[in-house]
């Protein structure tokens, strides 16, 4: 670890990984469709979730799990590329939530230029939240585990043991 807090093996695995993962995503939502007819682009708010409900609850938790999974790997991996330990846990939150919205919105943008896809502000809604879900279910015990090692590898290195126990309203003896 260096003196700023970041880890630069971690860095550069989140990413090749964040990378990877978002070429994987313009392959799949980048790619024509050919169908006979194209619906209107979708600006109504949650318009298509109530029509993924519509259809049944499990057909419902496929659309909706689909269209949350879709980015949520950012949700740990733009993190991880930032590679810093210790940082705000919100204003890690806000960045990696506003990151993958803005990733969700160019990916909506270049999608209407692909013949067969159109505009959704569901999908929009639904990438962004499975990004925030993600990064809530992860990031802080990974930061916290990576702190500890840091600490513990850090008392190695000094030859401590540790930090010394405090008792809380203990007095100093006469």
């Amino acid at each position: 670890m260096r003196r700023d807090g970041s880890l630069p093996k971690v860095r550069a695995v989140g990413l090749v990984l964040a990378a990877m993962h978002l070429a994987l995503v313009g392959w799949l939502m980048l790619r024509p469709q050919y169908v006979p007819w194209v619906d209107a682009p979708n600006l109504r708010p949650f318009a298509t979730i109530r029509s993924d409900l519509a259809m049944g609850p499990a057909e419902a938790a496929g659309r909706i799990a689909s269209g949350m999974a879709l980015l949520a790997p950012l949700g740990v991996l733009l993190p991880m590329a930032g590679g810093r330990v210790r940082v705000s846990a919100t204003g890690s939150f806000a960045r990696t939530v506003f990151a993958g919205l803005m990733i969700s919105l160019a990916l909506e943008f270049v999608q209407t230029g692909v013949p067969g896809q159109i505009f959704d502000v569901d999908a929009l809604l639904l990438n962004t939240a499975g990004v925030a879900l993600a990064h809530l279910a992860v990031v802080p015990a990974a930061r916290a585990w990576a702190h500890r090692r840091s600490v513990r590898r850090q008392d190695r290195l000094t030859g401590t043991q540790g930090r010394t126990p405090r008792i809380p309203r203990v007095g100093i003896a006469p």
